[in-house]
């Protein structure tokens, strides 16, 4: 009996940790969704990916840019860019997934 109730707790324990996962599309689909909807990114940056066409921020399709480079720039902002992460506009997790979405996008 004990061992039954403790495969039940790894399975509940298992499959939480997979529904928090996303897999690469669910990441860029999200992201998109994060880039142009929930943080705003689409009213200063172009990027042809996004649909977007803003004027204000650098043209992200002119640039490469790292998943980290990203994350720090959106969590602490960079010149009239708000810190998004400090400012707890964004959850750590939108950051890390919009960073992923930016990153496989820019410069493409």
């Amino acid at each position: 009996m004990k061992i039954s109730k403790f495969l039940l707790i790894l399975f509940f324990i298992f499959s939480a940790n997979i529904q928090k996962s996303f897999s690469d599309d669910d990441k860029m689909i999200k992201g998109l969704e994060i880039f142009n909807e929930i943080a705003g990114c689409a009213g200063c940056h172009i990027l042809k990916a996004a649909g977007s066409e803003g004027n204000v921020g650098p043209n992200l399709d002119t640039v490469s840019l790292t998943e980290d480079s990203v994350k720090e720039m959106v969590t602490y902002g960079l010149g009239v860019m708000p810190a998004y992460g400090e400012e707890n506009i964004l959850t750590k997790e939108q950051i890390d997934i919009v960073s992923f979405y930016v990153a496989n996008t820019a410069g493409k």
